[in-house]
């Protein structure tokens, strides 16, 4: 079998470590990479433990959309062949070409591009990945994420050729990972699940890991990701600040001082992927001033004797929002139709994410205040306080809404996302049903214990322990080859459903 990875920024390192595991301890001999950012690119080349067969460069690929002439008819055949049903998803989903995020700080939201720019991008990305698979023939590729043209077109291509897709995703219990077939899915744990009764996990040590990790929680209620909380993040002025005392302020120059050179440097700096070094610095300094005036007449003080709903503003830009929420990834409006669709003696608590402290401008604070039953709470609260308070949550697609099921509480959804499954989320697939929706979950919503656990127990089954915030979001996954022994669990899960054995 020949294995393909999506080599994306900083996963490249740990995507490499993973093929060198899958090689010397399962024998697969052949791997083909499609690789985003040129350093990768480079760092991937000067590896010697893996030869790939194929390495295609995103930046690459990029650079032919200006000399690409629009052809309706192949846009045509495209969005029939691949279409989901249309073709704009694959555009939408992407954060710099639709939004120019990435390269700007959120809350920038200004595309560069045109609409026939885009049609070339489609064209473009679309030959490319029908050409690298025809050639290559992998029997899987391993994304990381999929997060826009340089992803869902490889995806749903694959796909319709008969090539299994694994995403990596988070079975948010501890550093717990698993592998779907289908984004917006958990869906080897969705199986299990599914069939759990009839299964012989029903007794296993799984499902008594499952009934511990529950009692634990309850107990002692505690974020799966400690990165993505308070405690952790810089969610006050002065934590803000910091880098402007003696200690840091040199190391805050010489950071800035080496941007630049780096920048100067860099022979590719007209890479579409490359962040320029001035708009970094404008984006901090609006952001810092924001934090400098600060967001404090804002914030509403929490009433726990009033009945409320909470909703948890999610970080953006994030595929939870952009890929598994595609059609609600505007969260004031989605604010303003839970906050109509609410008993009328209801508030909804808003609160922000903890790692967004600064990103959003007061004015859309200000917009959220003009809806009389929201309140906007500080991101420094524990967002447990609030849903154990809560009499219902709701969200697009974001822990909180799991976190409520685990403490017996009805959710809603707006998105794909995997405990979707249980009886206790609800998605709303209609807003005119939200009304509804409501009300039912709130007067005749059913706890089930037991599938619950079943669930839970499933994500025990499928999945295993790596800690990849660490690895790829904290460390940038430079340590990847020293840290393989964290890593190999998660590669025996994927060589498990590869079934391949052990050399």
């Amino acid at each position: 079998m020949k294995v393909c990875l999506f080599l994306q920024r900083r996963f490249a390192p740990i995507g490499h470590a993973m093929a060198a595991i899958l090689k010397e301890k399962y024998g697969v001999e052949e791997f083909c990479g499609y690789v985003s950012m040129r350093s990768n690119l480079n760092f991937l080349k000067s590896r010697k433990r893996i030869t790939y067969t194929k390495l295609i460069l995103d930046e690459d690929i990029y650079k032919k959309y200006r000399n690409e002439k629009i052809d309706p008819d192949y846009l045509n055949h495209l969005e029939r062949e691949y279409g989901i049903p249309n073709l704009w998803p694959f555009v939408d989903t992407d954060r710099i070409i639709r939004n120019g995020l990435f390269l700007r700080e959120y809350p920038y939201n200004q595309s560069p591009y045109s609409h026939d720019d885009m049609l070339k991008l489609i064209q473009v990305y679309a030959k490319t990945a029908i050409k690298f698979l025809e050639e290559e023939k992998p029997g899987v590729i391993i994304f990381p994420v999929i997060e826009g043209l340089n992803t869902m077109p490889l995806y749903h291509i694959a796909k319709k050729k008969n090539i299994k897709t694994f995403l990596i995703q988070s079975g948010r219990i501890g550093n717990k990972h698993t592998i779907t077939e289908q984004y917006g899915d958990l869906s080897y744990v969705r199986k299990t699940f599914e069939s759990l009764d009839n299964n012989t996990l029903i007794n296993s040590e799984y499902r008594k890991s499952a009934e511990k990790f529950l009692a634990d929680f309850r107990d002692k209620p505690s974020a799966h990701n400690l990165y993505d909380t308070p405690k952790w993040q810089q969610t006050s002025r002065k934590q803000q600040f910091s880098f402007l005392l003696p200690s840091y302020i040199t190391r805050s120059i010489h950071w800035t001082i080496k941007l630049f050179i780096d920048y100067i440097r860099n022979p590719n700096r007209d890479d579409y992927t490359i962040i320029k070094p001035w708009h970094h610095i404008l984006d901090r300094i609006k952001r810092k001033i924001r934090v400098l005036i600060g967001f404090g007449d804002l914030y509403d003080e929490i009433d726990d004797s009033e009945n409320f709903a909470f909703y948890p503003l999610q970080k953006e830009p994030e595929m939870a929002i952009s890929l598994f929420a595609h059609f609600y990834k505007n969260q004031l409006w989605v604010i303003e139709q839970i906050a109509r669709s609410l008993p009328i003696q209801y508030k909804l608590y808003v609160k922000d994410h903890p790692t967004m402290s600064g990103c959003r401008t007061r004015k859309l604070y200000r917009e959220l205040k003009k809806i009389p039953n929201v309140k906007i709470i500080n991101p420094s609260v524990s967002s447990f306080r609030l849903i154990q308070n809560a009499k219902l949550i709701t969200t697009l697609t974001s822990t909180a809404g799991w976190e409520g099921i685990l403490l017996k509480k009805p959710v809603i959804t707006f998105g794909n996302v995997f405990y979707n499954s249980l009886s206790m989320a609800k998605k709303c697939r209609a807003i005119e049903d939200l009304p509804v929706m409501i009300k039912e979950q709130l007067e005749n919503s059913q706890y089930n214990e037991k599938e619950l656990i079943n669930l839970i127990t499933a994500i025990y089954a499928e999945s295993a322990s790596i800690n990849l915030t660490r690895l790829w979001d904290i460390e940038g996954g430079g340590r990847a080859e020293e840290k393989e022994a964290e890593i190999i669990p998660f590669i025996d899960l994927i060589a498990k459903k590869l079934d391949l054995k052990t050399i």
